[in-house]
């Protein structure tokens, strides 16, 4: 066994104490620090063209990834394998009073113990097992891992045979801007080299699934995610006259109580099944105060998946919209006859009916009745709506699907289903080709022989269950399911697009591997110090031998 903790310590602690908040220049200041770092190991000193760093590409931040690889003098094989790891992190605002000390693992242990702190917190702090700070578990202890391997191969060429490539890259917290940049660069590598991409592993956290789940898990693939989103018109009115229009916040409010946390739209595979979807926004889209309801409103949800594809859950969410949408009218009608009632005025009958449709459902009609100049004026919409850099791709998209419901003829009150940012694809490794059988074989036959070394289970699992750049390594869905993400993304080619072809052509089946800890993304954040720097890198170091040796 390596002896790899003191040293993945020291990295973990040198990665940390550099703030790399995700949208700051902080991630341009590791990426040149890590740069710097990994030039000064022997083997890239003497092989400085193997090492490079590279600004992300279609960016409106200056950031870069760090990329280097080894190639094993240990016969001559071009098997390769890609270690991957984000060097951003989320900010610190939460540390509060302890703000200066959240990258200073040290400094801010000893500041905690005069803190009052939940009682599992409290006795790891106290164990001296377990480090505390933003970043040692998401994800830099994982990262730190991955340094220690590329050093020790480095130092080590005659025990690999094939060539194992790092990925350092940025922005994994938002937009994922870094590995899809890296992608191009990991292309050129495979022409330039000759490298065969046989597995990729990925160094992101784990944590408990639940109050007193002792496992440690390493994840074969990935959720998927999506941000499903709902344009809803409804029918302007002064709110003295309520019942003579239609707001669209009323309907908002029954889609969220439809789609929120509904056990339906679970997608289980495998034995494993995601969260149901939750909301993540809701708004109307009023500027400002006016005693007329609002024109229309706006609401995107999360939402996971394992064996759906995009299309699918458009497809689905547009059945739950016109569940939502008959629940509301319903609901209105009741109200309005009870009001009609106490108030001795005459019932009239609701003039709207439910209607819903996907944006490409809408595009198709207002080209086929305005065709050019449709097409011309939402072009020049979208060009112009881009130097409003307060919009996000979410806020834009929302922007293009209200400047093209001026143009519908009927306006009666709908809900338009769209996506509006990044989707991030699933990942099935299920043994369906020679690489993933070799992939599963390897990481079985590790665990077995890494887990008497360490005192809890570990266990694999199907799907990671977070967001992470794992998702853009290799592509399970169909050309279908992939273009019912850009013909239902208003923002599709202007303030968002995705290669998604760039991902097919490298395709290696990819593995979580990363540090074990407890509160990601929080104040307390914390990784077990023997799982996550000596049980990680030993079990990846056993995972490349046996894929490479194979």
């Amino acid at each position: 066994m390596l002896q790899t903790q003191e040293e993945v310590i020291a990295l973990t602690k040198q990665l940390v104490s550099i703030e790399s908040i995700v949208n700051t220049g902080g991630e341009k200041v590791i990426a040149h620090s890590l740069y710097t770092l990994i030039s000064t190991f022997p083997y890239f000193s003497s092989n400085p063209s193997q090492v490079t760093i590279l600004q992300t590409m279609n960016d409106d931040i200056e950031r870069y990834n760090v990329l280097a690889y080894v190639k094993g003098t240990k016969g001559n094989s071009n098997r390769s394998v890609i270690l991957m790891g984000h060097m951003d992190t989320v900010g610190i605002d939460d540390f509060t009073q302890l703000k200066d000390k959240a990258c200073f693992p040290d400094e801010l242990m000893d500041a905690l113990k005069d803190e009052e702190l939940p009682a599992p917190a409290k006795e790891q702090l106290k164990s001296g097992e377990w480090m505390f700070g933003r970043g040692v578990l998401d994800m830099k202890g994982g990262l730190a891992s991955h340094l220690y391997l590329l050093r020790y191969y480095s130092d080590h060429p005659e025990e690999l045979e094939g060539n194992i490539v790092l990925v350092a890259e940025c922005d994994e917290e938002d937009g994922s801007h870094g590995i899809l940049s890296a992608l191009q660069t990991l292309k050129e590598w495979k022409t330039e080299h000759n490298f065969e991409y046989v597995a990729a592993i990925n160094a992101d956290f784990v944590s408990p699934r639940y109050e007193g789940d002792e496992n440690r898990y390493i994840y074969k693939g990935t959720v998927g995610k999506l941000l499903p989103s709902f344009f809803i018109t409804g029918a302007e009115t002064h709110v003295g006259s309520c019942f003579e229009g239609l707001d669209p916040n009323f309907i908002a409010a029954e889609l969220t109580k439809q789609i929120n946390y509904n056990p339906e739209l679970c997608n289980e595979a495998y034995g494993e099944t995601t969260v149901p979807p939750v909301s993540l926004k809701q708004t109307d889209l009023k500027p400002s105060y006016t005693v007329q309801t609002a024109l229309s409103a706006y609401v995107y949800y999360n939402f996971f998946i394992h064996s759906w594809s995009p299309k699918d859950v458009i497809e689905k969410l547009k059945e739950q919209a016109k569940i939502a949408f008959d629940k509301a009218l319903s609901s209105f009608s009741e109200r309005y006859k009870q009001y009609c009632q106490i108030s001795n005025e005459p019932y009239l009958e609701l003039p709207w009916k439910a209607r819903v449709m996907t944006y490409e459902e809408m595009e198709h009609q207002l080209i086929k009745k305005h065709e050019d100049q449709y097409v011309v004026h939402m072009e020049e919409f979208k060009r112009e709506l881009l130097s409003d850099e307060t919009l996000d791709t979410r806020m834009f998209a929302a922007r293009v699907v209200e400047e093209a419901w001026k143009w519908m003829d009927d306006k009666s009150p709908a809900i338009i289903v769209f996506y509006s940012s990044l989707y991030s694809p699933r990942i099935e490794i299920t043994g369906k080709t020679a690489n993933e059988q070799m992939l599963i074989d390897a990481l079985d036959e590790a665990v077995e022989e890494m887990q008497p070394y360490y005192p809890h289970p570990i266990v694999t699992r199907n799907f990671f269950p977070y967001i992470s750049d794992m998702s853009f390594v290799a592509l399970s869905d169909d050309d279908e399911g992939i273009n019912a993400v850009s013909l239902n993304n208003p923002g599709w080619g202007t303030k968002h697009f995705v290669n998604y072809q760039e991902i097919r052509e490298i395709n290696v089946p990819v593995i979580n591997i990363g540090p074990y800890g407890i509160d990601a993304h929080k104040r307390l954040e914390r990784a077990e110090m023997k799982y996550s720097f000596e049980v990680v890198p030993n079990l990846t170091h056993l995972v490349i031998q046996k894929v490479l040796n194979k």
